[in-house]
This record gives C-alpha cells, sequence and structure tokens, in this order.
C-alpha cells in the first residue's frame, strides 16, 4: 500500500522546512507553518525504514480532535486540517522540554522502577508497586527535546530552572496546563471504556508571548491507553494489561534484539506485519474517539497534499 514517508514540497511564500522523526514542517513568510503528518513510523527515537499506512492520516485527525477537545482549557497552534495528513497553524517558539505526565508506573518508569531507582526526574515513586499501578497522583516527569536522531533525556524540574531551559514563571505555566490536558484526556478516554495512562504535551509560544499546545496531542504515538475493563483484574493477578499506544511495536522490536543502541539492527518488517501495525493504529483511533476511521484516497498522497494546501492558501 502507498504510504508518504517522505516529502518535498514548494508552498506558496515558502521560507524553510525542518523535518522532525514523523512530522516534516513547513514554514511560510507570514509565519504560519504547514505541518505534514507523515507515514514515519519511530521508536526508541529511531524512524523505522518503512511506513504504515494510513497513520499519518490517523495521527493528525485524532491529534485535531483531541485540539479541539481541548481548546477550552488551553489555547493550541492550531488554525485548519485542509488535508487529512496536513495541520495548517501558527509558528511558534517550541519550549526546548516535553512534559510527560504519567498517571500509572509502566513503561520508561516501571523499567526505572524494576531497575532499583526509587526517583525519576527528581519526582518519588513509593516503595511496593507493581507495575502498571496508579499513582496517587499523576507525576510529571519531563524529557529534553532531542534533536533529530538523538535521544530524549529525564530531566528535573531543579535542573529546567537551574539551567535555565524554561523560566520559572513559564514553567509554572506548562505544569498546569500539563495537569489540565491530563486531566481532560483520562476524562475522555473513560468515555470510550479507556485509562490514560501516561502521555507527553509539547509548547511553544507565540510572537505576542501568549504559551499554546503543539504538536500532536493524546494520539498512540504520544500516549500510552489501557482498556479499562478488566484493568484491576489484571493488575491482581500480575498480568500485562490490554493497552493502546505504540507500546506494541516496541514490545516487537524489543523481543528481536532492538532497542534503538549502538550496534544494533533494526529487524525485517514484513509486509504482514506492517499491514498488522496499520490495522493496529486504526483500532487504536476508533477506540480513542468512539468514531469510524474513513480512509483516505492513498493513491497519490504527495499530489493530493499539494493539491489541498495551496486551494486552501489560495
Amino acid at each position: 500500500m502507498n504510504t508518504i514517508t517522505s516529502t518535498n514540497f514548494n508552498f506558496p511564500g515558502q521560507k524553510a522546512v525542518y523535518k522532525g522523526k514523523v512530522r516534516d514542517v513547513y514554514t511560510l513568510e507570514d509565519d504560519r507553518l504547514v505541518m505534514i503528518v507523515t507515514d514515519r513510523l519511530s521508536a526508541f527515537d529511531v524512524v523505522m525504514p518503512k511506513g504504515i499506512p494510513y497513520k499519518g492520516q490517523i495521527l493528525n485527525q485524532l491529534a485535531t480532535k483531541m485540539m479541539k477537545a481541548t481548546e477550552d482549557l488551553v489555547p493550541n497552534w492550531l488554525q485548519a486540517t485542509p488535508d487529512p495528513n496536513v495541520a495548517v497553524g501558527q509558528k511558534c517558539e517550541p519550549f526546548k522540554v516535553e512534559m510527560v505526565i504519567r498517571g500509572y508506573l509502566t513503561g520508561h518508569a516501571a523499567r526505572e522502577y524494576a531497575s532499583g531507582k526509587r526517583s525519576l526526574c527528581g519526582v518519588h515513586m513509593p516503595e511496593g508497586m507493581k507495575e502498571n499501578e496508579a499513582f496517587a497522583a499523576p507525576i510529571i516527569t519531563p524529557t529534553t527535546k532531542a534533536e533529530s536522531g538523538e535521544h530524549d533525556m529525564d530531566i528535573s524540574r531543579e535542573e529546567i530552572l537551574k539551567k535555565g531551559i524554561v523560566s520559572e514563571a513559564d514553567y509554572n505555566t506548562l505544569e498546569l496546563y500539563t495537569r489540565q490536558l491530563f486531566l481532560r484526556g483520562s476524562q475522555l478516554a473513560k468515555d470510550n471504556g479507556l485509562i490514560l495512562v501516561d502521555t507527553k504535551y509539547e509548547f511553544g509560544k507565540t510572537s505576542e508571548g501568549e504559551i499554546v499546545l503543539i504538536d500532536e496531542i493524546h494520539t498512540p504515538d504520544s500516549s500510552r491507553y489501557f482498556y479499562a475493563e478488566g484493568y484491576l483484574d489484571r493488575l491482581a493477578s500480575g498480568e500485562p494489561q490490554k493497552q493502546l499506544s505504540k507500546e506494541f511495536v516496541r514490545q516487537w522490536l524489543i523481543q528481536n534484539g532492538f532497542q534503538g543502541k549502538e550496534g544494533q539492527q533494526i529487524p525485517e518488517m514484513s509486509d504482514e506485519y506492517i499491514n498488522s501495525v496499520s490495522e493496529r493504529y486504526i483500532e487504536l483511533y476508533e477506540q480513542i474517539t468512539g468514531d469510524q476511521f474513513m480512509k483516505a484516497d492513498i493513491s497519490n498522497i504527495e499530489e493530493r497534499i499539494e493539491k489541498n494546501v495551496v486551494e486552501y492558501l489560495r
């Protein structure tokens, strides 16, 4: 199936291009950004060699829905989505941290806990917790925002302020917005029979100095969800939780000897495996939103995107 894994557009008024792990961002002369969400798959901060059909559309449409569902709480950068894979919005200066918030001991936090650590990003984790157990209250564990090809690193609030990465006043706003968004996201998940386990948010500052939400929100690439039904039974018996997130890709890679470490080879991804990942992303979308996923025409994705974006900009 057709996928879009690289872009090379030349939009009217274009003056710069930035290519991230999954998104390609085109800056226009009027300080608008055209963000193309590709079908690239990233895990352990490494981009996999093959794209996943419909992944970009799923992430873009899900992020759009979630931004609209939270814009009464936190302002965001988004202005329009002229194409299933495209978001257009206001140019911002991104903060150089990602705000990770965790409601449960799972994923990276659980791996650190299992290694004997009881502090993550300067936040205490109590003794005697089981993997996938809820924290008494969600914890914020920020990371640095790495350049493409590099790893994000855990960092504490104290280090962020000491190094002057974010001012104290701005960081207080980032924490407040992070908690408000997580609370709303948790309620939206609950409405669809899910638990929002952990997620990350990225913020930027507009030319007017307003702090806004940017990038993606509550997608399976940035968030982890458990099915609410059976959660407590699985926790009590020590079984793995039934989950919706990109973690299934990470686990497959770990089982096949890859964790993004030097010298490790990315395992071969067969067409059958690629299509199973695509189906899983569609399942994620439908479960998280409660809506049926409508596949866009992918016969010529680049042509479709160019036509839709140019028509919108006119």
